[in-house]
């Protein structure tokens, strides 16, 4: 991932003020939508979750199952997208069992939220689903 070539990328150091980390979070988040493609796909259909609890007028509760269980799917992918990073960084383009391992354990980690994000989406829109007919 290539970085812009300006001074406030070459930090080294801990951030001064609150502001400054909240940039680099910022800048974090920017990169992960640019060069993640399926962190682009995870944040469309947490979307289209939003768009069809917004439909059903979901109850509080349901809201807060949904909200958890897309957070947590784009959270995982964030950090698969970390492992991969330092993975590649650590052994460049040499295989090695551990870095694989270490990799397909990331990915791994956002099957399972992925599973159950979808879980939590049949338990909360299916009966909000069926209150429609």
């Amino acid at each position: 991932m290539p970085m812009a070539s300006n001074d406030k990328n070459k930090q080294t150091g801990k951030n001064r003020a609150f502001v400054q980390s909240l940039g680099h979070a910022w800048d974090g988040l920017r990169a992960l939508f640019h060069y993640e493609r399926n962190f682009r796909k995870h944040l469309l259909v947490g979307s289209l979750a939003v768009i069809a609890g917004a439909i059903l007028r979901l109850s509080l509760n349901e809201w807060l199952w949904l909200v958890l269980a897309i957070f947590l799917v784009l959270i995982a992918e964030t950090l698969n997208t970390i492992v991969e990073a330092v993975v590649d960084l650590v052994v460049g383009t040499t295989y090695h069992d551990l870095a694989k391992r270490a990799k397909d354990v990331a990915a791994g980690g956002v099957l399972l939220a992925a599973i159950f994000a979808v879980i939590v989406g049949a338990l909360v829109m299916l009966p909000a689903l069926s209150r429609w007919f």
